[in-house]
């Protein structure tokens, strides 16, 4: 096999990238500067935004733990069918609970598609000094209830495949960092 076909299959291989954490982590800044330096590689890239997801895949679903699980499990299918395809599918999505997490990794699993578990570890209080979408003023003037990692549970994934602590870096640092994983594990 020739370099140039190598390189060829280098970029086309698939994977999912799943950056979990609180509501304000960096979950979503980071996937977007991290799919910025895939595709400067040549790489075919996805972001599956929590938000947009909602609107458009997961309409109707609320924030019980039955829908949020279902959300995830909607998410991590469309993820698994791109990475599948050969496409980096990022995914900056909550997903608060380990058992739907373990079932999104499962899927990949059978279906052989490489699956990175990032976990940006920021902590909540960090989170609610950020608070991108003022959730944590609405959820503290008690406008907004189940709050993940407030007053809804938030289950810390105990090996991720990474785990970024986004307050002592820059986003670029922890862009940088996950793409150096993708690269270790031969996806980048």
């Amino acid at each position: 096999m020739t370099n140039e076909r190598i390189q060829e299959n280098h970029v086309t291989t698939g994977a999912t990238v799943w950056l979990t954490g609180l509501p304000s982590a960096g979950k979503t800044t980071i996937a977007y500067e991290l799919a910025g330096r895939l595709r400067a590689g040549g790489h075919r890239v996805e972001v599956l935004d929590g938000d947009e997801i909602r609107e458009f895949i997961s309409a109707g679903l609320g924030f019980s733990r039955e829908d949020r699980h279902t959300n995830v499990q909607r998410i991590g299918f469309v993820a698994e069918l791109l990475a599948r395809n050969g496409v980096k599918a990022l995914v900056p999505v909550i997903a608060p609970y380990t058992d739907s997490r373990d079932a999104v990794r499962g899927r990949h699993e059978e279906n052989g598609t490489p699956y990175l578990e990032i976990h940006v570890a920021t902590p909540v209080e960090v989170c609610s000094v950020r608070d991108v979408k003022g959730l944590y003023a609405k959820q503290a003037a008690g406008e907004l209830t189940g709050l993940t990692g407030v007053d809804d549970p938030y289950e810390e994934p105990k090996a991720p495949d990474l785990r970024i602590e986004s307050q002592h870096q820059t986003v670029q640092e922890s862009a940088a960092s996950v793409h150096a994983l993708l690269s270790e594990r031969g996806l980048a």
